[in-house]
């Protein structure tokens, strides 16, 4: 077989086009590096492009590490506003050329993929090590592209990719690793191949979303009641008024309104009628102590009573007084 001849077969799966009146147009259709989308071939075409808009066409299963990185950092540092639409497959280190895109289009049906770097070495112990080395700083270093893009840590996405982690289109979404999702209008016309109908994915852990697991997506933490910082607190009894502390028992603060960054809201400060503590029982009647009351009640003292005008007699006060 002609060498040269493989190699001019497989150059469709990476073009530049200049269209009149509209972005130009980069195909990105093929593995990255040694066969496939050369950065250097790359870089020296972009650099010719002195267009402000820029569309990049993907789908890729990945390749090189450094091809990618040289792929992605040529379209970060391009003047021209990047929008990058994935139409198939976005796996591996293309998963890295997406997030150079100003802004990130996963098409209706599309996949991306995340994974650690891997790679091949012959030698002895130090060589294997230097290996190791070499791989945990570009995972490193990939982590952190995806950590600036969707937010999160570096160790963060580390995680996703041990993991090997397959997104779909709407997971991507989720994810922050795209900004939304394009489902094209049907037109009558065959469904586009799968994912998996070009390349062999068997090299990976999982042959596509399909058989990978749910990634695990940090969803947005929830706020605080107040909707953010507290910016004024009013207390209504239950006459509606505005009261700090409730006036009596008989009046007690029964909710809180709460001003805060997105607009008042009510805290309930009573417990739930579950929680409310029972009511004391009126104790019952003492029919015993009612019957025996009058053992209890001291007799009339009859010469007090026949004292007691001598006590009251004016006259006779005024005598003692004066003797």
């Amino acid at each position: 077989m002609d060498l040269k001849a493989s190699i001019a077969e497989r150059r469709d799966w990476y073009r530049i086009t200049n269209q009149a009146g509209g972005p130009v147009v980069v195909d990105i259709f093929d593995e990255i590096g040694f066969w496939g989308v050369n950065a250097a071939n790359f870089q020296r075409e972009l650099a010719q492009v002195n267009a402000s808009e820029i569309t990049v066409n993907l789908s890729s299963p990945g390749g090189e590490i450094f091809e990618g990185i040289a792929i992605y950092n040529a379209l970060r540092s391009h003047p021209a506003n990047i929008t990058v639409r994935v139409s198939a497959l976005a796996a591996s280190i293309a998963s890295v050329i997406a997030q150079a895109g100003d802004r990130i289009v996963m098409l209706s049906g599309s996949q991306m993929m995340i994974h650690e770097g891997s790679g091949l070495c012959m030698g002895n112990a130090q060589d294997m090590q230097q290996m190791a080395e070499l791989l945990d700083r570009q995972s490193d270093n990939i982590a952190t592209i995806y950590a600036e893009r969707a937010g999160g840590t570096p160790n963060e996405w580390r995680e996703r990719m041990k993991a090997e982690t397959w997104f779909n289109a709407e997971e991507a979404v989720a994810s922050g690793l795209a900004d939304e999702v394009e489902a094209l209008p049907r037109k009558g016309e065959p469904a586009e191949e799968t994912v998996t109908a070009r390349w062999d994915l068997s090299v990976f852990n999982y042959a596509g979303r399909d058989q990978a697991p749910a990634p695990a997506i940090n969803e947005a933490e929830p706020e605080a009641q107040t909707g953010g910082l507290v910016q004024g607190i009013r207390a209504v009894g239950e006459g509606g008024t505005d009261c700090i502390v409730p006036k009596s028992p008989a009046a007690p603060v029964m909710e809180m309104t709460v001003q805060g960054e997105q607009g008042p809201e009510v805290i309930d400060l009573l417990p739930h009628a579950a929680e409310l503590p029972e009511p004391a029982a009126e104790p019952e009647p003492d029919g015993w102590a009612a019957l025996t009351a009058h053992l209890f009640t001291p007799a009339p003292d009859s010469w007090a009573a026949h004292v007691a005008h001598l006590l009251d007699n004016p006259s006779s006060s005024a005598a003692t007084a004066h003797a």
